[in-house]
């Protein structure tokens, strides 16, 4: 991959405010930063792409209760929560279903739906992540979801959350690739909307599929453990480029 710094004109330093504590050695929270034509900081990445549940909402305690809620209703069965984790950010709900049996998918991802979409009444978001969307934009990125959700299930959570909807320059959803993660071509499809290339790009995901996607799309992969859905070991046994536990060192990886 190109040099991440290469885009910038190292001849020029703008003093920028962060908003998480102060980076080591600067004071006040400023640093010193080269800056790139057309953006107030040299910028590794002018395109950042993230997945949406587990990463920007808080949505994993919703899914899986929706997800236990359809076996024990549909099928009579108690299946861990470790076990119906595992699947949570791939394929897609019927394919995730089709797992669990596939003679009643349409049964299950009934259920599910019927009790998940009150659910998102109480949804939440990541604070601290999604008050960096502004941020990056104000630096001249432009940014994106792409995720396995249909595009119905993301209009809930951005009727609940229309700042998050605001700060987007591509949605990326279910029906809109025919493969689905792990394979690249949600990535790929957004990096087309966008007239990007990979190397312009990061990739920010709280699965295993997010980091096997950007991997195969060619793009930088953010491993994020703050999903609460897969455990850190997992998501670190998929070699991202990058993992992070915080906002603030997600923006420093950016």
């Amino acid at each position: 991959m190109r040099d991440a710094f290469s885009r910038c004109n190292t001849g020029d330093l703008t003093p920028v405010l962060r908003p998480w504590g102060r980076p080591s050695g600067r004071p006040g929270g400023t640093i010193l930063a080269p800056t790139a034509r057309g953006y107030d900081r040299c910028v590794r990445f002018p395109v950042v792409l993230f997945d949406l549940d587990g990463t920007l909402i808080d949505s994993g305690p919703i899914i899986l209760a929706s997800m236990q809620h359809s076996v024990r209703t549909v099928l009579g069965r108690e299946i861990a929560v470790e076990e119906l984790a595992a699947t949570v950010g791939g394929q897609g709900l019927v394919s995730q279903m089709r797992e669990l049996d596939p003679e009643r998918v349409d049964e299950l991802v009934e259920a599910y739906r019927l009790h998940n979409e009150p659910l998102h009444d109480t949804l939440e978001t990541f604070d601290e992540v999604v008050s960096l969307l502004p941020l990056l934009r104000a630096e001249g990125r432009r940014l994106g979801v792409v995720t396995a959700k249909r595009h119905r299930t993301v209009g809930l959570a951005f009727d609940r959350f229309p700042e998050l909807a605001s700060q987007l320059d591509v949605l990326v959803a279910y029906e809109d690739t025919e493969r689905h993660k792990p394979d690249p071509d949600p990535v790929v499809e957004a990096l087309r909307r966008l007239g990007a290339t990979p190397a312009e790009a990061a990739y920010v995901g709280d699965s295993p599929f997010d980091i096997q996607a950007a991997r195969s799309a060619g793009v930088f992969s953010v491993g994020v453990g703050w999903g609460g859905i897969h455990s850190d070991e997992r998501l670190l046994a998929e070699q991202p480029d990058a993992f992070v536990r915080s906002p603030q060192e997600l923006l420093d990886v950016l």
